[in-house]
């Protein structure tokens, strides 16, 4: 694509001098990509000004450069063009769609956001999409997919770039449905600035990233965004029973909405609901009609997953019979409540929660379906919301009968020292430390008496650990089966 065609597209932008209509082979913010004929969008980063690094990408074969300062101070080549605009990050999406041919407009993006629930639900929409005829790319936490292809995921949304990129290979394999997690983090710097989505779907909102966002308020506007911005011919489900969803209904203009709850009303609620260890029975209640469900995933929170995705279909317009045989036997997700196989007579559980009310869910679910003790072994991740860690110890001490606070992905920080940040919030004497994580896994599997049950929380799929300047591999799947071999 011709760089005119793209500079083009964008709103309020000025041109330090005429702009050589050269063939553009790519668009970066990170220097280190830049190649010959690239646009290079420097970008003013949490930690990093990516105007530091013009010079570095004119020097890789930038040919031009969108910026927002106005002071920024160079020696150009004479075949460089500064492009100054309002909002760079903007731009940069607004870029990458063009770039990539507006790929949300050939397929349907359904986004899904909110504190906890978007991965569950991404894989449930995928499940049942393929039981209805639909192909459908799933781009979140665990990975991005779609067809035979599996692409480690960084972030839970990926940049505009990569993002686009990822759309338009989808779209080019005829691909019906692209469904996405969508951080609060990915709408605060408009990585989705561009998508055209077709729908949207809110899980809830409690206490997380307050590290970037700084208040909750904050972080649910940045959660809002995606509703916002979406056009009149978009719907979007919404849980009834969050407090944030019922301001999101109050928020939401134009759009068709329908509703989930469990205790309050809504368009598809769900009664006379029983959990056991192996499955979860209730009643859907659709518009008009009741569907006896018996669910392979357990939990109260899955049942809000399982109302959701059912909310989303009935509103696509999918096969009601269809779309309840696959969310009836839909039973795995890499680790969320992902049991693990230790032929014990005690349950080994690994949970990616990682928030107050992760946690919550996680553990009382496990405690109404065994009656013996319940185990956790939970950390906090460094160089992020510290106001969470000790809620997260004290719920932790007061809901389980055990608890082994270890190292989670300390990143740069000390583990001693958020190890204790826990240790503030816990009023009991029913816990231990053992910052090695692995060490923490074993001793609370001796621990673990028939019956009982062990939850190792807050890594869940991960197979790594980021320990200040290094990463190593660990995955606490792993870790369980190696600690349990080791045990006989």
């Amino acid at each position: 694509m011709k760089a005119q065609e793209l500079i083009e597209s964008l709103d309020s932008c000025y041109l330090s001098s005429h702009l050589e209509d050269f063939e553009v082979r790519g668009i970066s913010c990170n220097s280190n990509e830049v190649c010959d004929n690239f646009i290079f969008v420097a970008i003013k980063g949490t930690h990093i000004d990516g105007h530091r690094f013009i010079q570095e990408a004119i020097e890789r074969g930038a040919k031009a450069v969108i910026i927002q300062s106005s002071d920024v101070s160079l020696r150009l080549p004479e075949k460089v063009t500064f492009i100054k605009v309002n909002d760079t990050r903007k731009a940069l999406a607004n870029l990458a769609a063009k770039f990539y041919g507006n790929p949300s407009s050939k397929i349907k993006v359904v986004g899904v956001t909110g504190t906890n629930g978007k991965t569950t639900i991404t894989y449930l929409l995928e499940a049942l999409l393929k039981e209805a005829g639909f192909s459908s790319a799933v781009i979140g936490t665990v990975n991005y997919r779609f067809k035979d292809k599996i692409i480690p995921s960084k972030n839970t949304t990926p940049g505009p770039v990569e993002l686009q990129s990822l759309l338009a290979d989808t779209a080019q394999e005829n691909i019906n449905y692209a469904i996405m997690e969508v951080s609060s983090h990915a709408l605060t710097q408009d990585r989705t600035g561009a998508i055209d989505f077709h729908s949207a779907i809110f899980t809830n909102l409690t206490q997380d990233h307050l590290d970037y966002h700084k208040t909750l308020e904050d972080y649910f506007q940045a959660k809002a965004k995606l509703f916002k911005d979406l056009n009149h011919s978009s719907f979007a489900v919404i849980n009834n029973d969050d407090k944030y969803g019922k301001r999101l209904l109050e928020l939401i203009q134009g759009q068709e909405i329908i509703t989930y709850a469990i205790d309050n009303e809504a368009d598809i609620t769900a009664c006379d609901i029983k959990l056991d260890i192996s499955h979860t029975e209730f009643i859907l209640r659709a518009i008009k009609k009741e569907l006896d469900f018996k669910a392979r995933l357990i939990g109260r929170h899955n049942i809000y997953n399982i109302l959701a995705s059912f909310a989303w279909a009935l509103k696509e317009g999918l096969d009601e019979t269809v779309v309840k045989s696959a969310l009836e036997r839909f039973n795995f997700i890499p680790g969320r409540l992902e049991k693990i196989n230790c032929r014990r007579d005690f349950l080994v559980f690994v949970d990616y929660a990682h928030t107050e009310d992760a946690l919550t869910n996680a553990i009382k679910t496990l405690r109404q379906i065994s009656g013996n003790k319940i185990i956790v072994v939970f950390g906090c991740g460094g160089e992020r919301d510290k106001t969470k860690r000790p809620k997260m110890g004290y719920t932790v001490s007061e809901l389980a009968d055990y608890a082994i606070i270890t190292s989670d992905n300390p990143r740069s920080e000390d583990p001693q020292k958020i190890i204790e940040d826990i240790r503030k919030g816990i009023r009991k004497n029913n816990y231990c430390i053992i910052p090695d994580r692995k060490d923490a896994i074993r001793k609370s599997l001796s621990l673990a008496k028939p019956g009982d049950v062990v939850l190792i929380a807050g890594k869940g799929h991960e197979n790594n650990q980021i320990l200040k300047d290094k990463t190593i591999h660990f995955d606490d799947r792993e870790a369980v089966k190696e600690c349990l071999e080791s045990m006989n």
